[in-house]
């Protein structure tokens, strides 16, 4: 098993060509223009990976964890711009972020390498009004037997580690929604496993993740087994 970790939401950066789209420039600091601690998280992970990546442009230029067809692909800031304008977004930031990762899977697919991918995320701790229940989700298609496993595998281990940690399955987001872990599910079939990491937004402090937290998930990830 080869461990991939990605990273699609780690910053809230925008190219300058599109700086003047973003007259609020206090959204971008919020969950709304990147997912808070999710770029923290990856970097401590990373030493376990075969190969990792991640994006620090804001989900509000264009969303990398969408397909091109999602009605949410563009923001209510970028919606407005021309064809030509929305083409070359996809072109020099959606294409090449996700078609770097989907090459390198690829390739070690075809070297006969079976692959767990760990898309890190994180989540606001309330959302209408209503308190999240859950302090790191595991994001999977219930239907495959293999992410299941896996799945299973990392919530042991955490509890193993450290019962103290509320997590869950397909919470606060269902695994088979839309999203990229769901296209290379499709891409690449029984060869690949894609699991989306989810972690409640308030353990993050000035877009640092709790170190415990961060120790605890990095001992129950390298105990991944086959």
């Amino acid at each position: 098993m080869k461990l991939i970790i990605t990273c699609e939401h780690g910053g809230n950066e925008i190219p300058d060509t599109y700086k003047i789209l973003f007259t609020d420039k206090e959204i971008l600091s919020t969950h709304r223009g990147y997912d808070l601690g999710a770029l923290d998280v990856f970097n401590s992970l990373k030493p376990l990976a075969t190969y990792t990546d991640y994006s620090k442009t804001s989900r509000l230029l264009i969303e990398l964890n969408r397909s091109l067809w999602h009605k949410n692909l563009f923001s209510e800031f970028t919606k407005k711009l021309s064809f030509i304008e929305k083409e070359e977004i996809i072109k020099s930031h959606y294409d090449v972020y996700r078609s770097t990762i989907e090459n390198n899977i690829k390739a070690l697919v075809a070297n006969k390498n079976a692959i767990t991918h760990l898309s890190i995320h994180s989540f606001t701790p309330i959302l209408n009004d209503e308190i999240r229940n859950c302090d790191i989700g595991f994001l999977y298609d219930s239907s495959n037997k293999q992410e299941k496993k896996i799945a299973i595998q990392l919530k042991t281990a955490l509890h193993t580690i450290n019962p103290k940690w509320n997590v869950r399955f397909n919470y606060p987001y269902l695994g088979k929604a839309d999203g990229f872990t769901t296209y290379l599910r499709k891409a690449f079939s029984k060869k690949y496993v894609g699991i989306e990491v989810e972690i409640n937004q308030k353990f993050s402090k000035n877009n640092s993740m709790n170190s415990q937290l961060k120790e605890d998930l990095y001992k129950a990830i390298s105990e991944l087994k086959d």
